[in-house]
């Protein structure tokens, strides 16, 4: 690898296809790179790099590579990372001239003929004793991605209110607007098996800060495992990121991921493993049951409700369409979906189901409510299509009660039927006692 590199395109190759697992050459060692991204860190740069080092020399027990990755730094940080790879075995220092943690992490990774890569920010903000954890999974084969989180209930965090507020802020958005389930998507502590970091580079557009975000999500809708460690975090009072620019582009990033994953614009490969995942036994067809029972109850809720609302407040229609639907869906779904049969414990079946009708009850009635406040003279077409929202939901909370819970074969089994005592037909006459005890019968001897 050579020390000055140039990008030759923004986006990177095609996606490759996805391995089932790692690959590397008979015979050697399993090889971690840990990639150091810096700009101007010419205060810090050394001190933290012999830190590593010794830390991975003394303590980690695969073999390792370090590589300083300069992104056009304007003070002495170059000169520092080279008399780090002539002072220190298994140091590299990789020079870009152009700005962006994100372009540096893509020119590195893209060329590592490593078996995990991974990258810490220089401070070394984040504990060291968490890397082997973090690794440990993808080394295996059983994760695809890692990262530390500071997030997490085991977390030690030390840091500021404001960047606090500002990062539980960033991965609330995640969450909500992106449907993310890791916790934290900033931390400068993560790790991927290198043949998959590779194959989803192409696919990432960013190339700062938003970078490992972006991958994140990427790799979360392709269906990859992202392991999560508990970290230790001091934060750096010394920081430098420039943090309402920081936010800005990254709200521009979550923009720009949703729009291609709405457009189908992003086409990535998926694990084998998802691939031949398949539903619970049974839950195939009775999937297609519920749907179709569901929407014949829909439509005789809607006409039900329209008709009700003619003469009855809006509130009161509502419950009785959704009483009458309910019984009649439970009924339904009980025969035909899960094959229940006969009147044994159809009244408990009714009564579990009334949960369901419950839970829907007050999903429909709140959503009346809000549409009253939000729009006080909205009309009962208007009122008809909030509810079909609320009950949308309701519907996945029915089906999941009645399978794990009412019609469940294994909470009610019967017990097997005890063996009658065996009688004879006619009395048989007790032997005479014999004063002779009987003689004790021996063990059998073995051949």
């Amino acid at each position: 690898m050579s020390n000055s590199t140039a990008l030759a395109g923004e986006t990177g190759p095609q996606a490759r296809p996805l391995p089932t697992r790692p690959e590397r050459p008979p015979g050697r060692g399993l090889l971690v790179e840990i990639v150091v991204p810096v700009y101007n860190e010419e205060h810090i740069l050394h001190r933290s790099v012999h830190r590593l080092h010794s830390y991975l020399a003394e303590t980690f027990p695969y073999r390792f590579r370090i590589i300083v990755a300069d992104n056009a730094s304007t003070d002495t940080t170059w000169q520092v990372a080279t008399a780090l790879a002539a002072e220190l075995p298994g140091v590299r220092a990789v020079h870009l001239d152009q700005k962006g943690r994100g372009r540096a992490l893509r020119q590195v990774w893209s060329q590592s003929d490593a078996d995990v890569v991974s990258y810490m920010d220089v401070d070394l903000s984040t504990g060291l004793d968490a890397f082997l954890p973090l690794v440990a999974p993808l080394l295996s084969g059983h994760s695809d991605l890692a990262i530390g989180s500071r997030l997490h209930r085991g977390s030690a965090v030390v840091r500021g209110p404001k960047r606090e507020f500002i990062s539980r802020t960033y991965n609330l958005m995640l969450r909500t607007t992106m449907a993310a389930r890791f916790s934290d998507a900033q931390c400068g502590f993560k790790a991927g098996r290198a043949d998959v970091v590779q194959a989803l580079l192409g696919s990432v557009e960013d190339q700062t800060w938003f970078f490992d975000t972006e991958l994140l999500l990427l790799a979360e809708r392709s269906g990859l495992r992202i392991h999560e460690v508990p970290v230790d975090w001091v934060d750096d009072p010394d920081s430098r990121v420039d943090i309402v620019r920081t936010v800005k582009d990254d709200l521009k990033g979550m923009w720009r991921v949703a729009r291609r994953t709405i457009s189908g614009a992003t086409r990535l490969p998926v694990p084998p493993r998802v691939q031949q995942a398949q539903l619970p036994p049974g839950m195939r067809g009775q999937l297609s049951s519920f749907a179709v029972i569901g929407v014949v109850s829909t439509l005789a809720y809607l006409a039900l409700y329209l008709l009700l609302r003619q003469a009855a407040p809006a509130v009161l229609a509502n419950a009785i369409a959704l009483l009458v639907t309910a019984i009649a869906n439970t009924a339904a779904n009980r025969r035909f979906t899960f094959g229940v049969t006969g009147s044994r414990d159809a009244f408990r079946h009714q009564v579990e189901g009334g949960i369901a009708f419950l839970i829907g009850l007050v999903l429909s009635t709140v959503t009346l409510a809000v549409t009253r406040a939000v729009a006080p003279g909205a009309s009962h077409l208007a009122e008809l299509c909030a509810l079909v929202g609320a009950n949308a939901l309701s519907t996945v909370v029915r089906f999941l009660l009645m399978r794990v819970w009412v019609f469940n074969p294994g909470r009610h089994a019967a017990a097997p039927p005890q063996p009658a005592p065996c009688r004879s037909p006619t009395p048989v006459p007790s032997p005479t006692p014999s004063l002779t005890p009987s003689p004790t019968p021996r063990p059998p001897t073995r051949s």
